[in-house]
């Protein structure tokens, strides 16, 4: 009798307690039927904390409108209307011009009235009007063509201000279109994303189900829940990245406009070219050294017009009045020259010379400047066209087709759900690694076709600095 209760006690305490081994869990099936294959009863998986809730809805809003679609062609004629900069090379433009205009402008004539010898005394008066009193008119007579060689100095001028005009134009282009497809890549980066998170849930309910059958232990269900939290944050993140690359495009067009949907391409469009090809292009058509060979035209120019410059201009007096001495009416003459005995301009001169050695100079170092520039661009460039090549042609075919292989094995009760979702998550990540491809790929492409610039909000650059007026009232 004693056995027989110990015995249902026993059995009693084996029901109510799971068994226990120190170091690890073991994990009982339910007392339910066991499914006949895991995945077939659903298990909700965690819920996405409150406060991850609380922060992507302030966001969100901005990523959710589809309404909008915009194609780069609309955002480059926003930017053509709005930048700023581009308004600032156009005025760089009108400034030079109007520097020519003042600098072949013929000095004015000067009137004045002149009375001598006012208030002397004679045997008839004490306070006389004078000994004369009339009008006369000066006229500097500027010889050697100064004031040509001026205005074609400044006109020059002008052909500078307009090549780094184009300059700008690219640099602002260029940049509307990388972060064109900057945003383009983050709007295909957030759809494989989402993906990815339904991926995730897959495998946290696929982790709870095998639980609940006594195929998984406890640890394996927190990895698979921390999986797909990180899988919703990285999702989060790809729609911040994605709502920035629309802001950063909205200050570079100088518009306001809304988050939306993009119509492009990311795959690279233009043909591939050499490094030779690309460089002697550069060589050729690059504004910077464009503007580099005008400015040379420039001080050319300035050396021209500092030589002449010690010629003396011929300054002519002439005029009449009336003498009361003689009580009648006299005129007045006479001409007047600077005579070049100590200065001649020598310094000047001198300054002139060196400064158009030194920019032969500068147009060497913008050519070897260019050609540094684009030996990283087009690394990066070749590089990006390489790996782009060789995923779609092999690598993401394969991963695909195991993804598909396994996925029908599966539905053949061959292989462990598990393995499907790691060969669809594998396939995910190489597409995600095939949009930065094409990302890179197309960006040194934009840099490449566009001469290596960019940085649209730079300040539009002049041959004098911003603001800047010479300080003699007459430029030369």
């Amino acid at each position: 009798m004693r056995q027989t209760l110990a015995k249902t006690i026993t059995a009693a305490l084996l029901l109510a307690f799971p068994a226990v081994v120190v170091g690890q869990e073991i994990l009982r099936p339910p007392a339910a039927a066991i499914p006949p294959q895991a995945g077939s009863e659903y298990t909700s998986p965690p819920r996405i904390p409150s406060s991850l809730d609380e922060m992507a809805a302030l966001d969100r809003s901005a990523s959710s409108n589809a309404s909008v679609s915009y194609q780069l062609d609309d955002l480059l004629a926003l930017a053509a209307k709005n930048n700023p900069t581009l308004v600032q090379a156009r005025l760089h433009i009108s400034a030079e011009l109007g520097k020519a205009l003042q600098a072949g402008l013929y000095p004015n004539p000067v009137f004045s009235y002149e009375a001598d010898q006012i208030f002397v005394r004679n045997e008839e008066k004490s306070n006389t009007a004078g000994e004369f009193q009339g009008g006369i008119l000066q006229q500097r007579f500027v010889t050697a063509g100064k004031l040509r060689l001026s205005r074609e100095k400044y006109l020059r001028r002008a052909n500078v201000s307009e090549h780094l005009a184009m300059a700008q134009q690219f640099r602002v282009c260029n940049d509307v279109r990388i972060h064109f497809y900057n945003a383009l890549a983050a709007s295909q980066t957030l759809a494989i994303r989402r993906e990815l998170v339904k991926t995730a849930e897959d495998g946290a309910v696929t982790a709870q189900e095998s639980y609940n059958m006594g195929q998984a232990r406890r640890p394996e269900v927190r990895r698979a829940n921390v999986m797909l939290q990180r899988a919703r944050l990285d999702l989060l993140s790809a729609e911040n990245t994605y709502n920035e690359s629309f802001r950063r495009l909205a200050s570079l067009v100088g518009a306001q406009i809304e988050v939306g949907a993009l119509s492009g391409e990311l795959l690279p469009q233009c043909p591939p070219l050499s490094f030779d090809e690309v460089l002697a292009r550069l060589v050729a058509e690059s504004p910077e050294l464009a503007a580099a060979r005008a400015k040379l035209a420039v001080d050319q120019a300035t050396v021209q017009r500092e030589r002449v410059e010690w010629v003396p201009d011929v300054v002519v007096r002439g005029g009449s009045g009336y003498n009361f001495e003689s009580k009648e009416t006299v005129a007045v003459a006479g001409v007047s020259l600077e005579i070049p005995f100590y200065d001649r301009n020598q310094g000047t001169i001198r300054q002139a010379q060196a400064d158009y050695t030194r920019q032969r100079r500068e147009i060497e170092r913008v050519e070897l400047d260019l050609r540094n520039r684009l030996a990283m661009t087009y690394q990066q460039y070749l590089t990006g066209l390489q790996h782009a090549a060789e995923y779609e042609s092999l690598i993401l075919p394969e991963l695909k087709a195991a993804y598909a292989e396994l996925l029908e094995s599966y539905k053949d009760n061959r292989v462990e759900w598990p393995n499907v979702l790691m060969a669809q998550s594998d396939y995910f990540d190489a597409r995600l690694t095939q949009v930065d491809n094409l990302l890179h790929a197309r960006t040194q492409e934009v840099l490449i076709y566009g001469y290596l610039l960019h940085d649209g909000l730079m300040a539009a650059q002049g041959i004098t600095p911003p603001g800047h007026i010479d300080s003699v009232p007459k430029p030369r």
